[in-house]
């Protein structure tokens, strides 16, 4: 049987970091960001961990 490919789409969205923990860009982030703060907009430029209940799902994406 051959082997499993990588979720595409996932793989451009999740990355590990050295320790093995996943990180994923923040969302409101995107457009509509003149009436955004600069402190929240600047707070947003920081990656988030991902939560440890969904690690499980994204490890079944080949991630």
């Amino acid at each position: 049987m051959p082997k499993m490919k990588t979720h595409r789409g996932a793989a451009k969205r999740f990355r590990r970091t050295g320790s093995g923990k996943l990180r994923r860009r923040r969302i409101n982030k995107n457009h509509i960001l003149e009436k955004k703060s600069p402190k929240r907009k600047r707070q947003l430029r920081a990656p988030a961990e991902v939560s440890s209940s969904d690690e499980r799902m994204l490890r079944d994406l080949g991630i």
